[in-house]
């Protein structure tokens, strides 16, 4: 019984105190409240040393301090304010290792995609057409039901392309919710023929679309383990008969997809949808020379509604005045 006695943890070393504020708070509960002197006189040290220690037990938040006095708090509610902060603690640590046990499964992901890069093992397809194109993202979609599908078109042919023959499959494939469509394109193509109906019923049916004034490349990928690549870096697939390689690895999935992320940062959203027209009008009449009562007076809103539609419009175009926003909104095709 002796040897469990010596063994067994003193609580007030618990509390983080050292020797020399044991004794010192030991004191104070026996004394229960006493000035700095009076601690001083009860635990035959220098005041001025009492006084430090009394300073640090008061951070500790051990004894509290009022009108010179100094009274010691109940052993349990300090006991209790140490408990609370390591199951604090506790719980923090928790959640670090279940966010390790979650991120096992995107590490091991890596893991195989870097020995696959060493190894050279992973599937480069050549395919020929663009209704193998657009088929064989269906039939991805269809083994993965709910795929993200995200791509770059860089020009005007691809676009035509899409809009006259290839948008319905995915388009159906959207309602069926196989997958999303995710397409940063160039602002002028919002002007071609039946551009505008089509994008609107792929956004209506879940996909959204970005426009920038220049896009680098056609490519694509589709899910987290396919890619489409074009013969040419920069070129356009009209112009090579749509011949592409599907590539099956997540290394160079995971770099077409950071390079999309990128664009589509630098995109700006269609020139139509509910809080884009609401900035196209603002800008419209501001165009004509209008002030923002005679514009909250035209579209029957506030004013406060037409300022923060102005303040939205210079955020999403990167602009710091209405005036350049209004030429931005030209550029990009917002004010057509």
């Amino acid at each position: 019984m002796r040897n469990e006695s010596r063994t067994r943890s003193d609580p007030l070393e618990t509390l983080g105190l050292d020797p020399a504020q044991r004794t010192l708070y030991t004191a104070i509960l026996r004394l229960h409240r006493a000035t700095r002197t009076d601690i001083a006189q009860a635990t035959d040290g220098p005041v001025d040393k009492v006084g430090r220690q009394l300073d640090d037990l008061v951070r500790l938040g051990v004894v509290d301090e009022h009108s010179g006095e100094y009274f010691a708090r109940h052993p349990a509610a300090a006991l209790g304010r140490v408990i609370a902060q390591r199951l604090d603690r506790l719980a923090e640590e928790s959640r670090m290792i279940d966010s390790a046990f979650g991120s096992i499964r995107g590490l091991i992901r890596d893991y195989d995609a870097g020995r696959d890069y060493q190894s050279g093992s992973f599937t480069v397809e050549l395919a020929n057409g663009a209704d193998v194109l657009y088929e064989s993202v269906v039939g991805i979609a269809v083994q993965s039901p709910g795929m993200e599908l995200v791509t770059a078109i860089p020009d005007e042919r691809t676009m035509t392309d899409f809009v006259r023959k290839f948008a319905d499959p995915w388009i159906d494939a959207q309602k069926r919710k196989l997958l999303s469509v995710y397409a940063v394109i160039p602002v002028d193509t919002l002007a071609l023929p039946g551009v505008r109906a089509q994008l609107t019923e792929l956004i209506e049916t879940g996909g959204q679309v970005r426009t920038l004034r220049r896009v680098p490349s056609w490519f694509m990928t589709a899910g987290p383990e396919v890619a489409g690549l074009p013969p040419f870096w920069g070129g356009n697939l009209p112009d090579h008969a749509y011949n592409f390689y599907l590539v099956r690895t997540p290394v160079v999935v995971g770099v077409l997809r950071a390079l999309f992320d990128e664009l589509w940062g630098r995109a700006v959203p269609l020139p139509w949808g509910r809080k884009v027209e609401g900035m196209v009008q603002v800008l419209r009449l501001a165009a004509q020379g209008m002030c923002d009562d005679s514009i909250a007076r035209q579209l029957g809103v506030s004013v406060r509604t037409v300022r923060a539609r102005f303040a939205d419009a210079m955020s999403e175009l990167g602009t710091q005045t209405r005036f350049h926003a209004g030429v931005e909104a030209t550029r990009r095709g917002w004010l057509s």
